[in-house]
């Protein structure tokens, strides 16, 4: 029986995927096949993979669901997160796209190759980190959005002004206000109010209708 697993890697920073490679070293049998700093990269290389290994801030500002979705319709159902665990609700939307478990890089190499192992048989690797999400997720309430809502939400959060957005949908500036204001009733209803703008933004970012921002890299 073939006990070995191909497994890809979506991590922008080289150093975290040598790292892995080398705990990975005394185990033939879980063995890396590529590696990028986006899914799309990683799925242009292979999509035969028992495993992806996913990074939840990624230089593309791509969400953790989008990217869980991206990698499912290739065919690879089984990711397991490596985080460094700072934005818990990077966690929490990841938990609910479906990751199998979520792994910190600060945990011990042991814990991490086990993990890895696990999840790359399709198993549930029961962190505490991903329990939290889990169990949280009633205190993080999803909010009904139609499709129009969710496309003046984004235009709006992104940093558009009303006027802007209205002249963008095609709807007068009234209507946008009207849409804004039924946007935050719904925030506000589930628990997550969202006040200013900069609230807004934070929930189109936390919900996925807005990419994350692109990380500086160091020159």
């Amino acid at each position: 029986m073939d006990n070995s697993r191909r497994i890809g890697v979506v991590e922008d920073h080289a150093v975290t995927v040598a790292g892995i490679r080398a705990l990975l070293d005394p185990y033939p049998e879980l063995a890396i096949i590529a590696a990028a700093p986006s899914v799309a990269e990683l799925l242009a290389k292979a999509t035969d993979l028992d495993l992806a290994i996913l990074d939840l801030r990624l230089p593309d500002g791509s969400s953790p669901a989008a990217n869980v979705a991206d990698l499912a319709a290739a065919g690879i159902d089984n990711v397991l997160v490596f985080t460094s665990g700072e934005e818990p609700y990077l966690v929490r939307t990841a938990a609910k796209a479906g990751v199998l478990g979520v792994v910190r890089k600060s945990e011990h190499d042991s814990v991490v190759v086990a993990a890895i192992r696990r999840a790359a048989a399709g198993g549930v690797v029961g962190t505490m980190d991903w329990a939290m999400a889990i169990d949280g997720d009633a205190d993080f309430a999803d909010v009904a959005l139609s499709p129009r809502q969710r496309e003046i939400l984004s235009l709006y959060a992104s940093g558009e002004s009303a006027q802007r957005v209205a002249t963008l949908s095609g709807l007068s500036p009234d209507t946008v206000n009207d849409y804004l204001t039924r946007i935050r009733q719904k925030y506000a209803a589930s628990g997550r109010p969202a006040p200013t703008k900069t609230d807004l933004y934070q929930r189109a970012l936390e919900d996925g209708w807005l990419p994350f921002p692109r990380r500086r890299r160091n020159r």
